[in-house]
């Protein structure tokens, strides 16, 4: 089980999404940006320091949501997301293709990557 980390991250009342490139797994799907948790790495560290690579913004952690299993094809992940705002720096995508900043009505018309799915049915009810 793979555990990762993902971020809700609002400001101006709408919320960050990416879409993954090519080159990635899940290709062209939407998602919550984050990442793997290192060894030894706390959750919350997890997060913060996944969106300043993947992002190059800050972020401040309000609340940790319900965590999601996911049994893809070829491995399961436990995604753990997080509920955070933007704090400063501007966005710039290291891996991702495209992001959008969407309100909460828009969220269910993308092509979300299977795992994400209750986690944006969860934020839909916050």
């Amino acid at each position: 089980m793979i555990r990762v980390t993902c971020a809700l991250i609002e400001a101006n009342n709408k919320v960050l999404v990416v879409q993954r490139s090519e080159n990635m797994s899940l290709p062209n799907k939407w998602e919550f940006p984050g990442g793997k948790i290192e060894p030894n790495e706390s959750e919350r560290a997890c997060i913060i320091r996944e969106i300043k690579e993947e992002l190059n913004i800050d972020i401040t952690v309000l609340k940790r949501l319900s965590p999601c299993v996911y049994k893809y094809p070829k491995r399961s992940i436990q995604l753990i997301p997080f509920l955070a705002v933007h704090k400063g720096g501007e966005l710039k995508l290291a891996e991702h293709k495209k992001f959008l900043w969407l309100q909460k009505k828009d969220l269910l018309k993308l092509n979300w990557a299977e795992a994400d799915v209750p986690i944006v049915k969860e934020y839909l009810k916050i």
